[in-house]
């Protein structure tokens, strides 16, 4: 097949025939409209027509033509200017490759028609293909596999795509600006010169002396100088300068770029040495602006810390962390950045975070890159929602930062599968420490489902006694559980419902407690507890590992990492490690 000539065409006013209504009859008439063109569908009545493209044409936007498709249709729908007869043609029904090759035929190969014609599906029919394209403003960049393969195509644009600054578009106007008022001051800057030598030569008759420019010689080349000087600064600037750089490119530079290259006349040249536009002013501009990251520190072992959330830690000028993130992960926090652990404590709660919330703040407003890091996932029972929206409020949209949440990891790590062929099928994940305090309503039983409670063992009695209840049958009975708490139908949940407390997962003094509904509360008041900690209720606590019939059983230690000593040496290394980390990324200039 031979190389294709990549062109772009101005379609402002042509007509484009599109025969077929389906989902990609949609597509080519979305992209008519979005360059200007006409699109008329031939679709007749009773062809089902994609919901899309019918509410274009209920709007008015599409013509649409019930017929069947006739001959005529290619010389009698088009522009009056030529003739009538249209400008492009798709058939996109599919399937039905004669009417293609007709239609091929008909518009290609007559002579007086020559209308270019895209068949769907069959390359050997088209006389021009439409590109995956990405547009962003006057920037197009078209990716065309030559039929051979239209995903591979979308793939390659999504790529490329994603290596431009955002709204790179935009500096492309700006650019394209410069170049068009060079133009214009070009032309001015000549007519100042032709006016120049006429005023010189009619004021001679009035002068008593002859000027001292008398005998200047005025040239084009003055002109031609100024000119060339302003394209080669133009051309270097786009032809070496980083792409981040020209993104930053703002309407104030445009107009210091060509007042310091603007030329009135030649006896008076610019003595402009310096380029209008500092590197290093634009290098400033690219520098991070103040940010806060929502990030997620996993379970407890840095080994499980993603790789977004390790290079946020060593990048951060300030970091605020919760009480619970383990010393291991605080230990990869470069010396020289602040650390600000949360001061959370029962009944001080909301204090800590209304004090993290307003450091975070200061922090922001002093340019600071903030990194708000906390266990687990942050968006799993981590307020990350709510401090998202507090901080965006304020002008600063955060960056979120996943984390391996406990809720899945730590089952993990006890030999506790979530769930299990022909055993569970589900998972619910719940908290034991409902808004201020408040006991949440416990789930109902549902025997394959396995329920994966967090922030509960410090009530572990109330949550238990209420999962045991039973449930009853009128939403509006009450039943009293303890001496202050009244919950509104138990769970209903089996005593013999084995469980498994699992604390300080991923950590080197992980512990688990296997038991039962029965006796998991006289097992955590007897053993004590180790936070933070997690309570796993179902039939999948003893898929891979039971009790022997006791009462309950005490599993001490981690050894999750056997065998990937190389992993745990490169997080656990101790500082020198952290350092030289923190120094590549600098190096790197990575964010």
């Amino acid at each position: 097949m031979p190389t294709l000539l990549l062109t772009a065409h101005d379609c402002v006013g042509h007509v484009h025939l599109i025969i077929g209504s389906n989902s990609i009859a949609n597509a080519r008439c979305a992209k008519s409209l979005e360059v200007g063109a006409k699109p008329i569908v031939i679709a007749p009545e009773g062809a089902e027509v994609h919901y899309a493209l019918k509410d274009k044409i209920d709007a008015g936007h599409i013509q649409r033509r019930t017929a069947g498709f006739q001959d005529d249709d290619l010389t009698r729908w088009g522009r009056d200017e030529i003739d009538n007869i249209v400008d492009a043609v798709f058939v996109v029904l599919g399937g039905k490759e004669s009417l293609g090759m007709f239609i091929n035929h008909y518009c290609y190969h007559e002579p007086r028609l020559r209308i270019p014609v895209n068949v769907l599906d069959s390359p050997n029919l088209c006389t021009f293909s439409l590109p995956s394209t990405h547009s962003d403003g006057p920037l197009q960049i078209g990716i065309t596999t030559s039929g051979k393969g239209c995903k591979l195509a979308t793939r390659i644009r999504r790529e490329i795509a994603s290596l431009l600054p955002p709204n790179f578009g935009s500096a492309v106007e700006l650019l394209g600006t410069i170049r068009k008022r060079i133009w214009e001051e070009d032309h001015r800057s000549h007519q100042a010169l032709e006016d120049h030598t006429a005023v010189a030569e009619n004021e001679e008759d009035d002068i008593p002396a002859q000027k001292p420019t008398f005998n200047q010689l005025i040239s084009e080349s003055d002109h031609a100088a100024a000119k060339t000087r302003r394209i080669r600064w133009l051309s270097q600037i786009c032809e070496y300068w980083p792409l981040r750089r020209l993104a930053s490119i703002t309407d104030a530079d445009v107009g210091r770029i060509l007042q310091s290259y603007t030329t009135v006349v030649p006896s008076a040249p610019s003595t402009a040495s310096t380029p209008p536009l500092d590197i290093s002013t634009l290098e400033l501009r690219a520098q991070p602006q103040p940010r806060i990251i929502l990030a997620g520190s996993g379970p407890g072992s840095p080994c499980l810390l993603t790789l977004a959330t390790h290079r946020a830690i060593l990048t951060a000028t300030v970091i605020l962390a919760d009480k619970l993130v383990p010393s291991a992960i605080l230990d990869l926090i470069p010396r020289r950045t602040p650390l600000h652990i949360a001061r959370k404590f029962p009944g001080n709660a909301e204090a800590a975070q209304s004090e993290l919330l307003t450091l975070g703040l200061e922090a922001l407003q002093n340019g600071h890159t903030v990194l708000r890091l906390k266990q687990g996932d942050p968006y799993i029972y981590g307020r990350g929602s709510e401090e998202f929206a507090w901080f965006e409020e304020r002008g600063y949209k955060p960056i979120v930062l996943p984390g391996i949440t406990s809720a899945l990891s730590a089952p993990l790590f006890a030999h506790v599968p979530a769930t299990s062929r022909g055993v569970s099928d589900q998972v619910l994940i719940c908290t034991g420490t409902g808004r201020k305090g408040k006991a949440p309503e416990p789930p109902v039983f549902n025997a394959s489902m396995t329920v994966v409670f967090l922030m509960a063992l410090h009530r572990v009695g109330e949550l238990v006694g209420s999962l045991v209840a039973p449930s009853l049958p009128s939403p509006g009975d009450e039943e009293k559980i303890g001496e202050d708490h009244v919950v509104v139908n138990g769970g209903g949940w089996p005593e013999d419902t084995p469980c498994a407390v699992v604390e300080r997962a991923s950590c080197s003094d992980q512990r688990v407690i296997r038991s039962t509904l029965q006796f998991v509360v006289q097992a955590v008041e007897a053993e004590g507890s180790r936070p933070p900690g997690l309570l796993v209720v179902g039939k999948a606590c003893e898929v891979l590992k039971g009790r022997g019939g006791a009462r309950w059983v005490v599993e001490e230690g981690f050894e999750g990492f056997e065998g990937l000593d190389d992993v745990v040496g490169l997080y656990g290394g101790g500082g020198e490690m952290r350092e030289m980390a923190a120094e590549r990324v600098r190096e790197r200039g990575d964010v």
